[in-house]
């Protein structure tokens, strides 16, 4: 019987199936009939192998840093150890409901916790604050913090930021979005700060400075307890974009430099993944008298185990939804956990080496470097201001020569106050046998500059898209099949 009821199940659905299809042709009649494909779909007939390798050679064509070297100035594209993301990733972790009560959640409030207190000491600062969910966020919650500051003081007169005319371009972008005007202070032809210039610019409308140290000039900030110490003088806050931080990492604080509050790029700096939209960390530090300030909430312990704080009256309020990316900030507790306190001094001791061997090299090749006198932080600035003079090459011709390489090419063009630069940061992670690969190719590309211009700028050649108009692409997009 079970035999008869299986093979008849089709005839015994036969009224409800007849009743569908007149219902779908019906829908049909309703299409207009210019519109109704009455010959099969010329689709190729493949099979599933010629499928897998087609896709697979197209995600193959996309620079990764799996796949390529990433030498992206003010970025920090390295590789990051798969063991963060893993045990980041535990049941434990992302089997969590973020409307879970604390005592539920005491392994991932506890390293969160620890993960507060690290970045901390790191930093040299009093708390840090987990929740802002990008760079930009925390910059923003940086900013505002001083701004609750000063007005919980009565100093609403001060409406100005200053801002170094080699910040990143996300800095003036966040203190106005926090309501100041943002004042330029120039720097000098060495890449310091120009200190009479700071001078003539700070005044009693001044809330703070935002500066960002080793700079994307990628020098160190030799003057930095002068230059802190002259905007607290004038009652202003000293903020710190901390984006370069792995350059410095175990070896120099913030705080005791004269900051007062700062941001972390842990998709920078902590084993996060850089780039791709997301997702992001922005951790936000602060030494003591802004701590009232902080958004919230951030993980306390007391004897009965771990909790979120509660509110306070001067905060600047909640900048997430929950309490951030947790993940995001799992895989930077992890990646502290594997370095250790001499692990993370490795970080900026091989930041800085690696940057120092490529900026030697591209200096001994031809290349003229934009501060010669100063030694290379994490990352270093080229010119090539001269050369297009010379040959008409620019600094977007070699990018796109390296693309040949199998390269990714540098930061083009910012510094903005460089002319034709390349901002290069080989990162802590790349060994001597990838900087010597990226060497080459340079050299390879300055024979060309010297020999053969006019080839470089119809680079790349090897790439599945050759050299596009970038300025007829920006102004008449079009993205549309024609086919």
């Amino acid at each position: 019987m079970s035999i008869e009821l299986c093979f008849n199940s089709d005839r015994a659905m036969a009224p409800s199936s007849a009743h569908q299809l007149d219902s779908d042709h019906a829908h049909v009649d309703d299409i207009p009939e210019a519109l109704i494909r009455h010959d099969a779909a010329a689709l190729p007939a493949l099979s599933e192998l010629e499928a897998v390798r087609h896709y697979t050679c197209l995600s193959q064509l996309n620079y990764s840093i799996d796949t390529h070297f990433y030498p992206l100035g003010s970025c920090s594209m390295k590789y990051n150890p798969r063991a963060a993301r893993r045990l980041a990733h535990l049941e434990g972790f992302v089997g969590a409901h973020p409307l879970w009560q604390a005592e539920i959640c005491q392994g991932t409030l506890a390293c969160l916790y620890e993960l507060q207190t690290q970045l901390a000491v790191l930093t040299g600062m009093k708390q840090t604050v987990l929740s802002p969910m990008a760079g930009a966020q925390g910059e923003w919650a940086g900013v505002a913090m001083i701004r609750a500051y000063h007005q919980a003081r009565g100093d609403a007169a001060r409406t100005v930021i200053l801002v170094p005319d080699a910040a990143h371009g996300t800095n003036p972008a966040s203190a106005t979005r926090c309501g100041f005007e943002i004042r330029e202070v120039a720097t000098l032809p060495d890449g310091d700060l120009d200190l009479e210039a700071l001078d003539a610019a700070l005044g009693p409308d001044v809330a703070g400075l935002m500066l960002t140290n080793p700079s994307t000039l990628g020098v160190f900030e030799r003057q930095i307890e002068t230059i802190t110490a002259k905007v607290h003088a004038a009652g202003g806050l000293n903020y710190y974009d901390g984006a370069n931080l792995n350059a410095i990492l175990g070896r120099v604080r913030p705080g005791d430099m004269g900051f007062d509050v700062l941001h972390l790029n842990l998709h920078k700096t902590f084993a996060t993944p850089h780039g791709g939209g997301g997702p992001g960390a922005g951790p936000v530090i602060a030494v003591d008298r802004l701590v009232p300030y902080l958004p919230h909430p951030y993980v306390t312990k007391a004897e009965q185990g771990y909790d979120w704080t509660q509110p306070a009256s001067e905060s600047i309020g909640r900048l997430s939804t929950f309490m951030g990316n947790i993940g995001v900030l799992l895989q930077a507790y992890v990646y502290l956990r594997l370095l250790g306190r001499q692990g993370v001094r490795r970080v900026s001791s091989m930041a800085v080496l690696n940057a120092a061997y490529v900026q030697h090299a591209l200096s001994s090749l031809g290349y003229v470097l934009a501060f010669p006198e100063r030694r290379a932080s994490h990352e270093f600035v080229i010119t090539l201001d001269e050369i297009h003079r010379q040959t008409g090459v620019r600094a977007l011709d070699v990018a796109k020569r390296l693309l040949d390489f199998g390269i990714h090419a540098p930061t083009m063009y910012f510094p903005l106050c460089v002319p034709e630069c390349l901002l290069i940061e080989p990162t802590e992670t790349e060994s001597k046998a990838t900087l010597d690969q990226f060497i080459a190719a340079m050299s390879a590309i300055w024979n060309e500059i010297q020999n053969d211009p006019e080839s470089l700028k119809q680079a790349p050649y090897q790439c599945v898209v050759g050299r596009l108009d970038e300025v007829k692409a920006a102004r008449t997009l079009d993205v549309a099949d024609k086919d």
